[in-house]
């Protein structure tokens, strides 16, 4: 079992206009559901803590009802962490969920910048979908690049916001902000699946691409997972061998004390 976070925008209205927005519940919900359904465990933060605003849920759709339901995860989403206290060191994996409000708090949060290049950087997971990718604009890593350099991305693409209606009102086009600092940003058509995997960086394009990005970082666990216990059965197998040379030259110093 790994710890996974998921991180939550804490913005209610989208730019100056009085139209409600919030995190996206059905990219919470799919990919809380996948994280579960493999025994992982599931944590909640947000940019200022406290319950986060959403932007709605689909009462025909089981699995938000479901993940609205869930007391565990009511309680989590109830007083949410803020992402500036913390540990990255207590998580495998990070999950930013999308929602408009992520493109005016995510990109300029450092506590979201700390966490999500420390996960990075400790070997982890990080994964993001829709407009939870603004929340990789300007992580840099310890490297001294930024996480998305040289990288393959998806996000909402600029037809997808003209088709919501919302180009005028967000702040910047998130797939020509991802390009800006170095991303490659690969778009299927408008509203249509798309996860893209580059290293140990998940990213999907819409809201239909949630759980697939979930899937795709349940896989990359999988394998941290693997490696582990093989690291583990490694280290009992040379700390066996170990013991048993001590036993073996215990026996030979014992004879030779007898001649």
């Amino acid at each position: 079992m790994k710890k996974i976070l998921m991180v939550l925008t804490s913005v209610s209205t989208i730019g100056d206009t009085e139209e409600k927005t919030g995190y996206n519940v059905a990219e919470a919900a799919h990919p809380w559901k996948v994280f579960k359904d493999s025994g992982h465990f599931v944590d909640f933060a947000s940019i200022k803590g406290g319950q986060p605003p959403s932007d709605g849920t689909d009462p025909d759709d089981p699995i938000q009802v479901a993940f609205t339901h869930d007391e565990t995860t009511r309680a989590g989403l109830y007083n949410t962490a803020r992402v500036d206290v913390v540990d990255p060191g207590q998580y495998d994996a990070v999950f930013l969920v999308g929602g408009h409000g992520t493109m005016w708090d995510f990109p300029d949060s450092e506590g979201l910048q700390n966490l999500v290049s420390s996960v990075y950087d400790a070997g982890g997971v990080v994964g993001a979908v829709c407009h939870g990718p603004a929340g990789l604009v300007n992580v840099e890593l310890a490297n001294g690049f930024r996480l998305v350099e040289g990288r393959r991305v998806a996000a909402f693409t600029n037809d997808e916001e003209v088709a919501a209606g919302k180009e005028k009102a967000i702040p910047f086009f998130l797939a020509d902000r991802l390009e800006k600092q170095g991303a490659t940003h690969v778009a299927a058509a408008v509203f249509e699946e798309n996860v893209v995997v580059d290293d140990r960086l998940v990213t999907g394009q819409n809201p239909a691409s949630a759980a697939g990005v979930a899937k795709e970082m349940e896989k990359l666990l999988a394998e941290i997972i693997h490696h582990e216990k093989a690291e583990e059965q490694h280290d009992a197998e040379v700390l066996r061998a170990e013991k048993d040379a001590e036993k073996v030259a215990k026996k030979a110093a014992a004879a030779d004390a007898g001649h």
